[in-house]
């Protein structure tokens, strides 16, 4: 095959393994054999709509098998595939759209009221940005169901008779997909992978866990986040297990799933396993058949692991970012006890050091920022040289904004973030991108946005508002402001409301002074 990329996959296992299970959903099998001819039909239709290498295909909805479809369709047409994550609003979703030039986009109905919104909205992205700012408007709709008038319907476009080989040229440094991260400024950045940065996550990640050829994956986290796609769903692929795909999280539906489908492997953020632990049916529910609990976004309490324990079961715990695709260091199950609270050692092609503020390696103990290097680390950030420039040192070492320590062994501790990012429920909130919303308040004058912790989400937003003279607003009134705005997890779950906001001499908010006494920002494991 020319296609040396991760779309030539479905090709490559169909002809090892073509009657094995690739995916399961909603009760019906696709075997490998079939996901291979849906993806080729879906690839000529892309192809006669316009895709071709370097453009920008994009997929808004829940997980359902037309997600993997159209990615791989994207990638064996040298195309570069954009989940979108559908906890957006609105203008958001827009942005991003036109940022990257997406021409085709891919949606679920349940999407059809916002993509109503945004069709009008994408249009090509923000002058000066480069190959992003310069990309087309958004051409083709395809709708999974009930398309609108216009748009294409997604079964309609695999319908007719099978097609021939189309084997593009695809290479390793090829990019294959643009992952949007927010940053802290405020501004969403398209991080871009490559074919070989996905190929080598994968790579590492069946190195260093547990992964069979009889896997069978639950997926309930989104795939249109970095972990349930690159750390569980490509490489169960990969190694030729199936995916059991279930379009959101409900805990009593996944114990079920667990025991009717004997489901060896999963992923979830500790809110996953927390609300799992207490169902109802967890003393009674049959988890024999698990063999790995991945578990990332946030340190896992110790509290939900003993509870998993007590049933025989350990995680494999670790640490990464959208930029490194996502995997970086990795705690395995046999030093979950011995090295609790660790992050763990890097993936077998991966190299993380601690440095020192002049980049120097930080000796054992000392607290240093967290850099990583390898055929993981992405290409760089779409559009956006100047950021890519700052991020990636002499175009190798990735700086995470992380602060770390190094224990003896080499594991690696991550014990704060040198910046303010707040991950609730494993997803990350920049508050810089809050505060720029909230500041559009009419009653705001200024703001500051800080994470605390919580029972359920592990730590949620909230924001300190400083109104202006003679304005009145409840915190009702600012958080129903934000709605529509951002995505809903990315609004604060309380408001205090102060005289003035703690500022350095030159103009930054003190973070560490908004925050209740005695709360730290120490978090082992992350």
């Amino acid at each position: 095959m020319r296609n040396e990329g991760v779309g030539s996959w479905t090709a490559r296992r169909a002809r090892k393994t073509p009657d094995a299970p690739a995916i399961r959903y909603a009760g019906r099998t696709l075997t490998y054999a079939g996901l291979d001819d849906r993806v080729r039909r879906l690839a000529r239709a892309l192809r006669g709509l316009g895709t071709g290498p370097g453009s920008r295909v994009a997929y808004l909805g829940p997980n359902h098998p037309a997600f993997l479809e159209t990615m791989f369709a994207t990638w064996s047409t040298g195309a570069v595939f954009v989940p979108l994550n559908m906890r957006l609003a609105g203008p958001e979703l827009a942005y991003q759209l036109a940022d990257c030039g997406a021409a085709l986009l891919v949606y679920a109905p349940e999407q059809a009221a916002v993509v109503a919104g945004v069709r009008s909205e994408a249009g090509p992205g923000p002058p000066g940005r480069g190959t992003g700012g310069r990309g087309p408007a958004l051409r083709h709709l395809v709708a999974l169901a009930r398309p609108a008038a216009g748009d294409h319907d997604y079964e309609s476009l695999l319908a007719g008779p099978p097609p021939g080989p189309a084997d593009v040229p695809v290479s390793l440094d090829d990019p294959c997909l643009i992952m949007y991260t927010s940053g802290t400024t405020g501004q969403a950045k398209g991080a871009t992978l490559t074919h070989g940065n996905i190929t080598w996550n994968a790579v590492n990640v069946v190195v260093d866990a547990d992964f069979r050829q009889d896997e069978v994956a639950l997926v309930v986290a989104p795939l249109f986040h970095t972990a349930a796609l690159n750390m569980l769903c490509l490489p169960t692929l990969l190694k030729g297990g199936a995916v059991l795909i279930e379009p959101g999280f409900e805990p009593g539906r996944a114990l079920e799933l667990i025991e009717s489908h004997r489901v060896t492997s999963l992923f979830g953020v500790p809110a996953v396993y927390d609300a799992m632990a207490a169902h109802p049916r967890w003393p009674e529910a049959d988890l024999s058949s698990l063999r790995m609990l991945l578990c990332g976004g946030a340190p896992v309490p110790e509290a939900t692991i003993r509870g998993y324990t007590s049933r025989g079961l350990t995680f494999i715990q670790g640490y990464g970012m959208t930029e490194t695709s996502p995997g970086a260091l990795l705690l395995d199950a046999a030093h979950v006890e011995t090295k609790a609270g660790s992050a763990g050692v890097p993936h077998f092609f991966t190299e993380v050091q601690v440095v020192r503020p002049d980049l120097t390696p930080a000796p054992a103990g000392e607290t240093g920022e967290i850099v990583v290097a390898g055929p993981n680390v992405m290409q760089g950030y779409w559009g956006q040289p100047e950021a890519t420039a700052a991020a990636l040192v002499n175009g190798t070492w990735l700086r995470s904004g992380d602060a770390g320590t190094t224990d003896a062994d080499g594991y690696v501790f991550v014990v704060d973030r040198i910046k303010d990012m707040i991950i609730s429920g494993g997803e990350n909130v920049y508050p810089a991108e809050v505060e720029n919303v909230l500041r559009e308040h009419p009653a705001v004058a200024d703001c500051g946005v800080i994470g605390v912790p919580d029972a359920r989400w592990g730590e949620v937003g909230r924001a300190v508002v400083v109104l202006r003279p003679g304005a009145v607003a409840t915190e009702e009134d600012l958080l129903r402001f934000l709605d529509g705005k951002i995505a809903r997890f990315k609004i604060p779950k309380s408001v205090r409301f102060a005289g003035e906001l703690p500022r350095t001499g030159t103009g930054k908010i003190l973070k560490k002074e908004l925050r209740p006494a005695g709360l730290r920002r120490d978090r082992p494991g992350g």
